[in-house]
């Protein structure tokens, strides 16, 4: 994303109502507990797949099997009982689970065989795997913080495509586009400036202004709705919108 941007906001308002995964993975209902589990494994899996790869050194394959079993366990021995959100946060806790759960392996390879009513959890691994050819290894003594990187960039990254959905929903396609040129400039190059920008898609300087800062704003909505999902308490929340999005304090 391009630097010069407000796309996290200075003051922007934590949603007045939230609805926690976190707290619907210990439902006694079945379809809210299953809910829950489908959102914490969207924003999660790949920072596992990854995680995985990088602190562990496991093979593609092996680490697909750990991530598809690390989730099955998750969802089945209902590691999210053990979570406190008073002590940890969560995607500390589920690192410090993973390292557990990856170190209990067995050293032979393996791959999952399941039977019953479990399902192997659909995951777009090649996707996973083509970012990772893309990145620089990071330090050994720097792997816990790849996890978080890869946390934050996972939640953009729903957020990004749900925003993408919407606009073409609302025929509001030029806003998303000004803001894909404008915030989520992956080159790393200057992006265009709102004149060029106005120019390109034959409208006012205003427009371009008044489109960005909606599309902004729409963003930093759906990322504090996901993030609020992946919190146990509504302190956890607010410090996670802070760091992540950078959100002064009220």
């Amino acid at each position: 994303m391009a630097d010069d941007t407000s796309i996290g906001g200075t003051r922007g308002e934590f949603p007045v109502t939230r609805w926690s995964a976190v707290l619907a993975a210990r439902s006694d209902n079945p379809d809210e507990r299953r809910r829950a589990f489908d959102t914490l494994i969207a924003a999660y899996w790949k920072p596992v797949y990854k995680y995985i790869r990088m602190r562990w050194g496991k093979s593609n394959e092996d680490a697909k099997d750990a991530t598809q079993e690390f989730f099955a366990r998750v969802m089945e021995k209902d590691f999210l009982a053990g979570y406190d959100p008073a002590k940890a946060r969560l995607r500390t806790f589920l690192r410090v689970c993973v390292d557990g759960f990856v170190a209990n392996l067995d050293k032979a390879a393996r791959r999952i065989k399941r039977g019953g009513e479990a399902q192997i959890l659909s995951l777009d691994f090649e996707t996973a795997e083509g970012e990772l050819r893309q990145m620089d290894p990071p330090a050994p003594d720097r792997v816990d913080d790849f996890f978080e990187k890869e946390f934050v960039r996972s939640l953009f990254t729903m957020a990004v495509e749900q925003r993408r959905a919407e606009c073409e929903a609302r025929g509001k396609q030029t806003h998303f586009l000004l803001f894909e040129q404008y915030d989520l400039d992956d080159a790393g190059e200057r992006p265009l400036t709102y004149e060029e920008l106005a120019r390109q898609h034959g409208i006012a300087v205003t427009d371009v202004t008044n489109y960005l800062a909606y599309a902004r704003r729409e963003f930093r909505r759906i990322a504090l709705e996901k993030l609020a999902a992946m919190c146990g308490s509504e302190e956890e929340f607010r410090r996670e919108a802070r760091s992540i999005l950078g959100m002064d304090k009220e």
